[in-house]
C-alpha cells in the first residue's frame, strides 16, 4: 500500500438519556446520547447559539484541536464522534452519511437545541448538509467543509484509491498516529479493522445528491482548498445549486445569494481543517443575519 494511500486513508470517506460517560475510556470529558440505537459521544464546549462540529473519516473530533477552541470562544460547540469513530462505538449497521445524519437530528432534538448551525469537515460535511436535507426543520446554516454532492467530481487518482481500501490496510495502518489515537480512545480498539472495511465498502457506493442540494433553503457556505480531492470547479458547481453565481451581486450586495463559496489557498484536504482559515472563514458567514 502506497504511502499516497495511507494519505487518503486518514481522512477521507465518500461523503455523500444523556448517560454518564461509561462507553468510551475512563476520564473522557464529554458525555452519551443514546440516539439510534448508538451511545453517541459528545463534547459540550464554549457558550453561545449551538453550533455542531463534525469530524472527518477515520478521525474524531479531537481532530481540530485549535480550531475547535477558536470555535468555542464565540459559540456553544457540540463536538461529536460519529458511528465507529472516535469514543462511539460501532453498532451493526452500514457506515451511512444518511443514517449518521438522522444520528445528529436525534442529538438536536435530545438536547433541545431548536434550530442549530451545523460545521463539518469531509465526512463530516456529508453528514451536515444530509442533515439539511433530511431534517431541515433543526437546521439553521451549514457550513460544508471539503464535501462533494457527486462522487464523479472526485479526481480519478482518488477514486482508484478509495477503490483499495478494506480491512487488509489494518497492519500498515497501525504504523499511523491515526491508528494510536483510535486505540487511545476508542471503546473497542479492537474494531479499527471493521471501521476500516466499513469505509471501504461506504466509498465504493455512488451518490449524487445535487438534487436536494439544489432544494435547501438554509443557507450553506461552500469550502474547500484549493487542492482538494475535488477541483475548485466541483465547489463551484455546488454553490450554483444553492443560487450562487447567477448575476452580480451589487453595490450593496443585495444581490448576493443568502450561500456562500469559500476557495482557501494553498491548502490540500489533508491539512485544510487545522487551517485557522476556515474559522475566520466560518464566523461571520455564521453570524450574518439572515438575509
Amino acid at each position: 500500500m502506497s504511502a499516497k494511500l495511507i494519505a487518503t486513508l486518514l481522512l477521507v470517506v465518500a461523503a455523500g438519556a444523556v448517560a454518564a460517560p461509561k462507553a468510551g475510556k475512563p476520564n473522557a470529558p464529554g458525555q452519551y446520547a443514546k440516539v439510534n440505537g448508538l451511545e453517541l459521544y459528545y463534547e459540550i464546549h464554549g457558550s453561545g447559539r449551538p453550533l455542531i462540529l463534525l469530524h472527518g473519516g477515520l478521525g474524531s473530533s479531537g481532530m481540530f484541536g485549535e480550531n475547535l477552541r477558536a470555535l468555542a470562544k464565540h459559540r456553544q460547540v457540540i463536538a461529536v464522534d460519529l458511528q465507529g469513530h472516535g469514543r462511539t462505538a460501532d453498532i451493526d449497521r452500514p457506515l451511512s452519511v444518511e443514517l449518521m445524519a438522522d444520528d445528529i437530528a436525534a442529538l438536536i432534538k435530545h438536547l433541545k437545541l431548536g434550530r442549530v448551525d451545523l460545521m463539518g469537515y469531509s465526512l463530516g460535511g456529508g453528514v451536515a448538509l444530509h442533515t439539511a436535507i433530511r431534517h431541515p426543520a433543526v437546521v439553521n446554516k451549514v457550513v460544508a467543509i471539503s464535501a462533494a454532492v457527486r462522487r464523479s467530481a472526485y479526481h480519478p487518482e482518488i477514486l482508484a484509491q478509495q477503490a483499495q481500501v478494506n480491512e487488509g490496510a489494518l497492519e500498515m495502518m497501525k504504523q499511523t498516529p491515526m491508528y494510536q489515537s483510535y486505540v487511545e480512545s476508542a471503546p473497542r480498539p479492537q474494531d479499527f479493522g471493521r471501521l476500516l472495511a466499513k469505509i471501504g465498502e461506504a466509498m465504493k457506493q455512488d451518490f449524487d445528491f445535487s438534487k436536494q442540494l439544489a432544494q435547501l433553503q438554509m443557507p450553506v457556505l461552500v469550502m474547500a482548498a484549493d487542492s482538494d480531492l475535488f477541483p475548485p470547479s466541483h465547489a463551484v458547481e455546488m454553490f450554483g445549486l444553492l443560487g450562487g453565481g447567477k448575476r452580480d451581486g451589487g453595490w450593496d450586495g443585495a444581490g448576493r445569494p443568502k450561500s456562500a463559496l469559500a476557495i482557501l489557498p494553498g491548502l490540500t484536504h489533508y491539512n485544510i481543517f487545522a487551517d485557522p482559515r476556515i474559522v475566520t472563514t466560518a464566523l461571520p458567514f455564521l453570524d450574518e443575519a439572515a438575509r
